[in-house]
């Protein structure tokens, strides 16, 4: 992503729309790749109004995606119908999906995931913070380092 000038777009429900933020922060400001989320609440309602709220993630994507872009989703069940539906938006276009999920191994995102990552647990709090761990892992490996100044 980094060296073909592409972006990541992340998103998530509730506690993960905020990992999902922090990771698109992170990637572009430490990690030197794009990121963007679809936290906007103008965002949101507008095309939550117009397009239904299973289906307003799936046309960000859609108006958002470039070629060569990928997209992090997720989602403590798998299940989420906006996120399920960007997910096989994403893959029609050819747009790669990563998602992080738990609860039961054979939820829809992570079936409709190039990779998957999956937390075995129902208990919210501990997905959630995996995941977390989980991506912020990732940066400091884009970085090189563990340890690094934060500017």
């Amino acid at each position: 992503m980094r060296g073909r000038k592409r972006k990541l777009m992340f998103a998530g429900n509730g506690a993960s729309a905020s990992i999902a933020s922090h990771g698109a922060v992170d990637f572009t400001k430490q990690g030197r790749v794009r990121g963007v989320d679809f936290n906007e609440p103008n965002l949101i309602t507008a095309f939550a109004n117009d397009y239904g709220l299973a289906a307003y993630l799936a046309k960000a994507v859609e108006f958002y995606a470039d070629d060569g872009d990928g997209l992090v989703l997720i989602s403590v069940s798998g299940r989420s119908a906006n996120i399920v539906e960007a997910a096989r938006c994403a893959k029609s276009r050819g747009i790669p999906v990563v998602s992080f999920t738990g609860s039961e191994a054979d939820n829809p995102l992570r079936a409709a995931s190039d990779i998957g990552f999956w937390v075995d647990s129902r208990a919210y709090n501990v997905v959630e913070c995996t995941h977390m761990i989980w991506l912020t892992t990732v940066i400091d490996m884009l970085v090189g380092v563990a340890e690094y100044k934060v500017n």
